[in-house]
Order: structure tokens, then C-alpha cells, then sequence
């Protein structure tokens, strides 16, 4: 195996690792690292946990300076220069320099952004940079964007039968996908930050929108669970409002339209819900509305947002383009009829050749269901 396949190889086992911290160390990147000594494996270690040790003092535990020194570190995201929650990875790797060390990408946090690099060449080290950049890049994409533009990386979920409904005439949902696909869900809700949905969807559907896990599995944490009321319709007697006190929960709403209901605004802040109030100029289902909410999600720490509807709801992300990702899962139903809701609302396009594309797009069987997941495509300048 040549040097850049071995490379590749390594660097692949890396990446791996770092996916093990999804969901734990948000908004942190994951990162992975891999010790190669003679061409064999001898330590490891990824990122475990927001404000834990870093994935270099995982892998580099317990290696005295001689063994690092005939060593190579593979590292998927540039060694961190400063003192943050931890002390700075590239004094740890300085302090007993490996032979040569190889990193996916630099990191853009304005206080690494090639400073951890430049760190290990003036103390001599072999540097190479961009192995499996792209990978890499893709792994932690939310994090990227969050440092790009401020807002979090915006996932779109949703259930639809074969002829594409979400819901019949009557709007009855459920249910239209099968207990794996939704056992999926669930692991999706525990690893994100937030999880956004309509007034329609809560005055239909009463969602708890947690995570429910079984009892070998454990949620990563508990989203923030935001509801989009810009009316103030949603009642105090919703499972969202009477468990917000356990999970948080914030309504956004316009602010012309809470003024004349002081009592129940009350009520509900009582019962521990937050408000986000949205000046009438600031449209909640517009673009600037939209990042605006998006934005305070970002300012709580958040990276990943869940959106699970509905049609409205969707069809603003979309004509934003505010939709990063999305997850569908079909059941093989078919329901029919002329009023069967659809998922995504908007003004859509007009063409098909102007309909929304996807990268990394893949399919997979879930007893039945199909579930899509796609990552959609962007012309580079929208590109994190």
C-alpha cells in the first residue's frame, strides 16, 4: 500500500471514530484520532463529550516520546492552538512530537485556523493537510455552517405514504410508518439540539416531541422544542406546555398578537414556557423571520434543528432555503383523495428542472418503509 492510500486508509478509521460523538459533544466538532506505528494501529481515541478531553489526549494517553516518535497521528480536524474548556492539542503533540502528522482539515474557529498547524512544523514535525478533506468536511457540516453563518444546520422529517400524503382529509396520521422507522426518529430527536414544529402540528397531533429510547440507549440530550404560533393558538392543557418545566420549550410568536392575551401569556410562563416575540415587520414564515428564530436556536448553543412540520412550516424552509438535510421516510400505504395533505407547502417552482437536488443522497429498507436521507445541493456561494 503506497503512502497515499495508507493515508486514506488511516485517516478513514479516524473519521469513523468521530462519528461516536454525535450528539455528545455539540456544538464542538467531532473529532477522531488514530496513532499508526510500523504500519499497525496502537492507540486511538475520539471526542466523547462537550468540555471532555479532546481526541488527541484520548489516543495519546499512556505513548512515552520514543514510540511517538516513530509514530504517525492521524487527526481529523486541525489539533486546537488555544485554551478553551481544555488545554490546546498541539502543545500536547509538541511536548513528545510525533514522527509525522497527518490532519483532514484545518479548523475555521478564528482561534485555531491554521495556528495548530503552523504550531507543529516550527516544532519540526512532518505536516500533511487534506486527507479526506471532503469527509471530514461533510462529517461535521453543521458545525461549519454554525461558524460560517450563525445558524444551525436545519434537518426536515418527514412521513408520507406512497402517493405522498402526510396525513388523509380528516387528518389522520397514524400511523404511516412502521415502529423501526420511527424507533429511528426517536434516535434523532436525542442527538439533536432543537425540534421545531407548527401550531398546526401541536393542535393536531398533541406531539411530546422527545425522545424515547429503549432501555440499553441513551439520549445525548434533551431538545430545546420550539413552536412556531405566530396567532398564540396552541392551549395550556398541550402535553408541550404542561412538560415544559422538565423540557424546555419556546414559542415564537407575533408580538401584536400576544398583547391582548396577558393572562394566558402568563399562564404559560408559569407553566415554564419561553417566548420569542417577533415584531410585525419580521414575519415569521419570511426568510428574515425565519433566520431570526433560526439565529436564537444558534444563540442557545444549538447546532442541529429538527423541523417535523408541518406543510407551511416546511414550505417556508424551503423557500428560504434555510433546509440543510432531509429525512423521509414512505410507507408503503397509499390513501388517495383530493384532500390527503401533502408535506411541503410554499410556492415551490415551477419547472421540475428547478426542483431541489441532493448530495450523498441514499436509500435504505426499514421492514417495509423506505427511508431517503439527502443532504441538499448548493451552488458553492451558499456552501459553508
Amino acid at each position: 500500500m503506497n503512502r497515499d492510500n495508507c493515508d486514506a486508509h488511516w485517516m478513514e478509521v479516524a473519521l469513523e471514530l468521530a462519528k461516536r460523538g454525535q450528539g455528545w459533544v455539540e456544538p464542538n466538532p467531532m473529532v477522531g484520532c488514530v496513532v499508526v506505528r510500523a504500519g499497525e494501529l496502537i492507540a486511538s481515541g475520539f471526542h466523547e463529550h462537550f468540555g471532555g478531553p479532546h481526541a488527541e489526549v484520548h489516543a495519546l494517553r499512556g505513548l512515552g516520546a520514543e514510540v511517538l516518535s516513530e509514530s504517525t497521528v492521524y487527526v481529523t480536524l486541525e489539533p486546537c492552538a488555544h485554551h478553551g474548556k481544555t488545554p490546546p492539542c498541539v502543545e500536547l503533540l509538541c511536548s513528545k512530537p510525533p514522527y509525522r502528522v497527518v490532519v483532514a482539515m484545518e479548523d475555521p474557529f478564528e482561534k485555531v485556523a491554521g495556528l495548530g498547524i503552523s504550531r507543529l512544523r516550527q516544532q519540526g514535525i512532518d505536516v500533511t493537510i487534506g486527507v479526506l478533506e471532503e469527509q471530514a468536511r461533510a462529517l461535521n457540516a453543521p458545525y461549519l455552517k454554525r461558524l460560517a453563518s450563525g445558524l444551525p444546520w436545519v434537518i426536515a422529517k418527514w412521513a408520507m405514504t406512497l402517493d405522498g400524503a402526510i396525513a388523509t382529509g380528516s387528518g389522520d396520521s397514524k400511523w404511516i410508518s412502521n415502529a423501526l422507522s420511527r424507533q429511528q426518529v426517536h434516535r434523532m430527536r436525542a442527538r439533536v439540539d432543537a425540534i421545531l414544529v407548527g401550531s398546526s402540528t401541536v393542535l393536531a397531533d398533541d406531539p411530546w416531541l422527545t425522545a424515547r429510547l429503549g432501555p440499553d440507549e441513551r439520549i445525548a440530550r434533551r431538545a430545546l422544542r420550539v413552536v412556531l404560533d405566530r396567532r398564540f393558538r396552541i392551549g395550556l392543557e398541550s402535553r408541550l406546555v404542561q412538560s415544559a418545566k422538565q423540557i424546555p420549550v419556546l414559542v415564537v410568536v407575533d408580538s401584536q398578537s400576544i398583547r391582548g392575551l396577558a393572562g394566558k401569556r402568563q399562564a404559560f410562563q408559569e407553566a415554564g414556557v419561553e417566548f420569542l416575540e417577533l415584531e410585525q415587520s419580521l414575519a415569521i414564515d419570511s426568510q428574515a423571520g425565519l433566520e431570526r428564530i433560526l439565529r436564537e436556536i444558534a444563540d442557545r448553543g444549538g447546532s442541529n434543528v429538527l423541523v417535523e412540520g408541518g406543510a407551511e412550516v416546511f414550505g417556508s424552509l424551503f423557500d428560504a432555503r434555510l433546509v440543510d438535510q432531509v429525512e423521509c421516510y414512505i410507507g408503503p400505504k397509499l390513501v388517495g383523495g383530493r384532500d390527503a395533505r401533502r408535506a411541503v407547502f410554499g410556492l415551490g417552482v415551477s419547472e421540475i428542472s428547478r426542483g431541489f437536488g441532493f448530495e450523498n443522497a441514499s436509500w435504505e429498507s426499514l421492514e417495509g418503509d423506505l427511508h431517503f436521507s439527502g443532504i441538499l445541493a448548493r451552488c458553492p456561494s451558499e456552501r459553508p
